[in-house]
């Protein structure tokens, strides 16, 4: 599911939807797993905030439901869903910082948009690019190429 809380930047949200739903499948998360919430960069900054003791505005911050990288991988090995109705948890999302941030890498919004639905969704299934030794990264990079992405 898709919610946009702010304002300030026109969306266009069914495509981002749809892409949502095309991560989802190819993590294996259940339907209505995952919510996307596009907010502003005050409301953004106050997350960062209180749950990261970071006093800027960031572009993608991942709230997980409670599932672990061990025990998401043992399911995905098994080659079996998660049983329908698991929550895996809340991606928020500033189109303003992402704006900045696309502009400074010379792509478009919907673009950048695209690529931080899938880095929160990959944050959602356990991974950690501050922690991981490059394992989030190698796998960012393999399903950006696989979800056409840049």
């Amino acid at each position: 599911m898709i919610l946009n809380r702010q304002r300030r930047i026109p969306l266009a949200v069914k495509p981002l939807a749809r892409f949502c739903e095309r991560v989802r499948r190819v993590l294996r998360f259940p339907e209505e797993s995952v919510t996307v919430c596009f907010v502003s960069d005050p409301a953004i900054a106050r997350l960062n905030r209180e749950f990261r003791a970071k006093r800027e505005p960031t572009d993608v911050l991942s709230f997980p439901a409670r599932r672990t990288k061990a025990r998401w991988a043992r399911s995905v090995r098994r080659k079996r869903e998660v049983r329908p109705g698991d929550y895996i948890g809340d991606i928020v999302i500033s189109p303003e910082t992402a704006r900045r941030y696309a502009r400074r890498c010379s792509r478009g919004l919907a673009s950048e948009l695209r690529v931080l639905i899938l880095h929160g969704m990959i944050h959602l299934a356990g991974y950690d690019h501050e922690t991981d030794a490059g394992e989030m990264v190698r796998l960012e990079r393999r399903l950006r190429r696989r979800l056409g992405l840049g």
